[in-house]
């Protein structure tokens, strides 16, 4: 914050005493407008742009401890932060990635880190970088932000749970801005950016800033007998199975298709080890191109992974456990 320049002015005071009369007798006189001091405006700073107003406010809420946050992706899903990689950051901001490519998380879901209350959901267009932005409160004078989102899932005012989808991984900001796809999150207190941006505090643990890949715990159930998540929920809206195979009783590996934008997606949905992280992957290979895998150790699912495939033959497959499926290219259609 840049401190206001304040202007200071010498008062002189003007006393007058009738001829004759006692000091302690006499009047006051007023002071006569050559005398009077300049009135002077104290100018007030112009608002942050990092600092953008609420679109609906809520009640301040008291409580004794920060919210008990975790990272804003679903359970199981491992991702890399990183605070210094940009010159735009001025406190603990972080940017998350986990694909290998620039473009590998794109449209990836986004997860709200706490419960509250959405009080922005909006695109900032040339105020500021954030692009498409959702800002959570959660009492106590804490709020989160998810910025550049490719889309947002909430509107403002909305109560939101904890691990509830709030949007998906983009790359929006102002015009003339060309970043790749990435989550700025941040944690703020109070207000005075950036001098209100807390570190960050995962499933009970402080961020290893500069840098640290995590996996989240949002959400988690434990390792219940039903996994709470679908193919269709970790693709997303419009994509349909065209195609599955099974991974032993380890998981199923399956093929989707969206009709609206030619694009196909691949996910791995474990049926064993539930919430404990396995070896898990997800890839799919249209012809003519670059394979896309999504590999690592994994509590639910691998994937998603997605790829432009109208009219073109793909080659896809994952693997759960032990158990492995790879299938020829099909599907050219």
């Amino acid at each position: 914050m840049r401190p206001s320049r304040v202007l200071t002015v010498g008062f002189v005071l003007v006393c007058g005493l009738a001829a004759g009369q006692a000091a302690s007798a006499a009047p006051t006189p007023a002071p006569s407008p050559s005398a009077s001091p300049a009135a002077t405006a104290t100018p007030t700073p112009a608002p942050d742009s990092n600092d953008p107003p609420n679109q609906v406010e809520v009640p301040e809420v008291s409580t004794l401890a920060a919210p008990s946050f975790q990272l804003p992706f679903p359970c199981g899903q491992s991702w890399t932060g990183n605070s210094s990689a940009s010159s735009a950051h001025r406190s603990y901001e972080i940017d998350f990635n986990r694909g290998s490519t620039a473009n590998a998380d794109l449209g990836d879901t986004v997860v709200a880190a706490a419960a509250g209350t959405v009080v922005i959901s909006a695109h900032q267009g040339s105020a500021n970088g954030y692009g498409n932005l959702v800002k959570i409160d959660h009492g106590g004078g804490y709020t989160t932000y998810y910025a550049h989102l490719n889309s947002r899932s909430v509107a403002a005012g909305a109560q939101v749970a904890q691990g509830q989808k709030i949007g998906t991984l983009g790359k929006t900001s102002k015009p003339g801005n060309n970043i790749s796809p990435h989550l700025h999150y941040e944690v703020r207190q109070g207000s005075s950016y950036p001098s209100n941006v807390r570190k960050a505090v995962f499933n009970g643990v402080t961020f290893g800033y500069p840098n640290q890949t995590l996996t989240s715990k949002n959400k988690c159930g434990g390792s219940g007998t039903t996994n709470p998540h679908t193919a269709t929920s970790v693709c997303g809206a419009g994509y349909k199975v065209i195609d599955s195979a099974a991974l032993g009783t380890a998981g199923t590996v399956h093929l989707l298709y969206n009709s609206a934008n030619g694009n196909n997606c691949v996910a791995t949905i474990k049926k064993s080890s539930l919430g404990k992280a396995t070896a898990t992957s997800a890839y799919l290979e249209v012809q003519g191109k670059a394979r896309v895998t999504d590999s690592g150790s994994f509590a639910y699912y691998a994937g998603p992974v997605r790829a432009a495939a109208a009219g073109k033959c793909v080659k896809w497959g994952g693997k759960a456990g032990s158990a492995v499926y790879d299938s020829t290219f099909e599907h050219c259609g």
